[in-house]
């Protein structure tokens, strides 16, 4: 009996600026998968609905991007250890007539790191974060399941920053802003998880000095590939992780879930979407 083809799409406001159709249309051609990975812009007033139609649309799930992340946490019937650690989701999926959430950016993000700085945690050292919002929360949760004795969290908004470590706990240190290079100093890791840098826009201003030698500074933002962080980083001979490898990882258990096939993120696809970046 044929198969029917399988369906899925990412939703956000506004959704032009997402790469995840060409990540999943990728793997859906090497594959041979019958199915669709679409993009669809969502107006705020009408999300609830989308939610509750998803399997009446013919569809296997969603990835929910900026501003629906909560919203679709609040909505779903049933979330997963990720999703319930960061308030958040960003994959959805329907499992015995029920919809599932999880929230993919903490394996994208700890896998990539490991993958890039495979010996990232072979000093007891704090790891610093500068940022409080979402994308903080996801990684702050794979910090603290790796076993991170403390982690330093930066934020210009000292009181957002207090609200994400009363939710995580004692390991999390909030520090004052303008403290993020002398504070970071010894640090295994260092995480720029804000807009800053995004389009090439803004500055952090951090000082590579002092550093540790073995200090690795990572990058959520990958528009442009090479932010000002990580090249600031490069020319004092520090170790960067950029923010490609979170997007591409991320969105393999969304696609394994809809489509019932583990997707490998290969140099290609990496290349692929690398090139779609810096041509855009």
């Amino acid at each position: 009996m044929t198969k029917s083809p399988k369906h899925a799409c990412v939703i956000g406001w506004p959704i032009e600026h997402s790469r995840s159709p060409a990540i999943h249309g990728y793997w859906l051609a090497r594959y041979g998968i019958d199915g669709t990975y679409t993009k669809r812009a969502v107006p705020p007033d009408t999300v609830e609905t989308f939610f509750t139609s998803l399997a009446s649309e013919g569809l296997s799930g969603c990835n929910v991007t900026i501003p629906f992340k909560e919203t679709a946490f609040r909505l779903v019937d049933e979330r997963d250890a990720s999703a319930t650690a960061v308030g958040a989701a960003n994959t959805l999926w329907i499992e015995g007539g029920k919809l599932h959430a999880s929230n993919t950016d903490t394996y994208g993000y700890m896998t990539y790191l490991g993958l890039e700085a495979e010996d990232w945690s072979r000093r007891d050292a704090p790891v610093s974060i500068l940022g409080a919002g979402g994308a903080a929360r996801a990684i702050i949760h794979g910090f603290l399941e790796a076993g991170v004795s403390e982690i330093r969290l930066f934020n210009r908004s000292a009181e957002r920053a207090e609200v994400l470590a009363q939710a995580f706990g004692p390991r999390i240190k909030v520090m004052p802003w303008d403290q993020r290079s002398r504070a970071s100093t010894e640090a295994s890791v260092l995480v720029n998880t804000t807009s800053v840098g995004l389009k090439g826009a803004g500055s952090l201003d951090l000082d590579f000095t002092d550093f540790h030698p073995d200090c690795i500074v990572s990058d959520i933002v990958y528009a442009p590939l090479e932010t000002g962080l990580i090249r600031d980083a490069r020319r004092h001979g520090l170790r960067t992780v950029d923010g490609l490898g979170m997007l591409l990882h991320q969105a393999v258990p969304g696609f394994e879930k809809w489509f019932g096939v583990r997707p490998e993120v290969t140099d290609e696809l990496y290349d692929r979407i690398a090139a779609d970046i810096e041509g855009a």
